[in-house]
């Protein structure tokens, strides 16, 4: 896909309304990636080309990497997970595939590489110029309409999986014999406390 044809589909594609995905499909997809993840054998995607897979691995491994707390997007199947929506959902390929072409494209102007080539320190210097919208360039917009939404989609990814789950420390259905209240170093976080 050339330049023109990147740009323009990203133009003429509804962004915001294609990363609009219904519960089910994220329940589904999460559910598919888990099970990818665990069966150990190497994932061959199904929407994705493979450069555009490798693409979309470090990506997304750049939005949530892997620290003290949890695993990275990769390490929660967040790539098998965006794989599974595309097929799921065709309006979100256009978006998605052109946004990895936009970013190829504008890395290629800049550095005559690919994004998955590109040192740390260039891409980086890439994503800081579309990760704010109200610091971005005119001329940045679509790259900035594309890199917000894949940065939903991933955290959609990562939150409805097992690791971003144990992320979140979130207990969901757990009998608690008493409530105690909000944890005092959370009061004291929020510059609040109990009281009259």
């Amino acid at each position: 896909m050339d330049r023109r044809s990147a740009v323009t589909l990203l133009a003429v594609a509804p962004v915001t309304a294609a990363f609009r995905w219904a519960p089910e499909s994220v329940r589904e997809a999460a559910a598919l990636a888990r099970q990818a993840l665990e069966h150990g054998a190497p994932y061959a995607p199904k929407s994705f080309t493979a450069h555009e897979w490798d693409t979309v691995r470090l990506l997304v491994d750049l939005i949530i990497p892997k620290d003290e707390r949890s695993g990275s997007a990769t390490d929660a199947g967040v790539p098998e997970f965006m794989d599974f929506m595309l097929g799921d959902d065709p309006e979100l390929q256009t978006p998605i595939r052109g946004g990895l072409a936009w970013l190829d494209h504008e890395c290629d102007d800049r550095y005559g590489k690919t994004f998955v080539t590109c040192t740390d320190a260039e891409r980086t210097a890439l994503l800081d110029d579309v990760a704010w919208p109200k610091k971005a360039k005119r001329e940045h917009a679509a790259g900035v309409a594309f890199f917000n939404s894949f940065r939903d989609l991933t955290a959609a990814g990562f939150f409805s999986s097992k690791l971003g789950v144990q992320d979140l420390r979130y207990i969901g259905n757990t009998f608690l014999a008493e409530w105690k209240g909000c944890p005092p170093e959370a009061l004291a976080k929020l510059g609040v406390s109990y009281g009259a």
